[in-house]
């Protein structure tokens, strides 16, 4: 995708102030998806606290779970 197009994408986002911390964001959420980082290393990068993420992304409304489905099923069984 040219680089263009993702900073008018980025530039959508009302979150954050800057096109940097929009494009982190951006590039954040599908490193959580993939869970190739963490929600406090995610929080870290964007300079927020973790509740602080979670609550941006419950009000976007984006499901992040720190649990695998195998965890949640156990859950479910107790």
């Amino acid at each position: 995708m040219p680089q263009e197009m993702l900073e008018k994408i980025a530039a959508e986002v009302q979150l954050f102030n800057t096109l940097e911390q929009k494009e982190n964001f951006l590039f954040l959420l599908g490193a959580l998806s993939a869970r190739i980082v963490s929600l406090k290393k995610a929080a870290e990068i964007l300079n927020l606290e973790p509740e602080s993420l979670l609550k941006i992304l419950e009000l976007m409304g984006i499901e992040f779970y720190y649990l695998t489905q195998s965890d949640i099923a156990t859950e479910r069984i107790w």
